[in-house]
């Protein structure tokens, strides 16, 4: 008498040795290369394919319950230079506002936002750029979306993985450098 795993196996075997003939006579190699082509092509794309960061938004928002209302510092999303910032802040994951932590790189590629120092009464380029080599750190998610450009025009979008154009393209919070005063907008006459 034999085993029941043999039997199984047996059974196994037979039922893809059917699978594998019958795919065979409907399929020549060249349609098989065509589907391995495509797979490896679709599996090297989707690394550089953007995607939406805005969930983080809802955490940052559930972080201020209480409603007091003090002076934005550097950890937080109401902090005048991060008018433009949808992510993660690198102050909370052991970096600054302008320097990646340790262990991170800066995204090669960047986007704009100008925002208002309401102190100074003036309007500054900051330039946000992701830091990039690990994943996120989870802290101080931030969504903040003023002047924010829909988002096929890429340049002006701040929900897109900018880590893409890095070697080590996972992303872990954001930075924002000051660029420098913002132009004054022309007078109209």
């Amino acid at each position: 008498m034999r085993n029941p795993f043999e039997l199984i196996e047996d059974w196994v075997d037979r039922v893809a040795e059917q699978g594998a003939r019958k795919s065979a006579q409907r399929t020549g190699r060249r349609s098989v290369l065509a589907l391995l082509g495509q797979a490896m092509i679709g599996a090297a794309i989707i690394p550089m394919l953007p995607f939406d960061r805005s969930g983080l938004a809802r955490a940052a928002e559930s972080d201020n319950k209480g409603g007091r209302k003090k002076e934005p510092t550097d950890e937080e999303c109401d902090y005048w230079r991060y008018c433009a910032l949808s992510g993660v802040l690198c102050t909370c994951c052991g970096g600054t506002v302008t320097s990646c932590p340790t262990g991170t790189e800066i995204s090669r590629v960047s986007w704009v936002g100008t925002c208002e120092n309401a102190k100074e009464g003036k309007s500054y380029l900051v330039s946000y750029n992701d830091c990039c080599g690990k994943i996120s750190c989870g802290r101080c998610s931030c969504s903040n979306h003023e002047r924010e450009r829909p988002g096929y025009q890429l340049g002006l979008h701040n929900n897109i993985n900018w880590c893409m154009a890095n070697d080590l393209n996972s992303y872990h919070c954001t930075v924002a450098s000051l660029v420098g005063l913002a132009p004054e907008p022309a007078a109209k006459g």
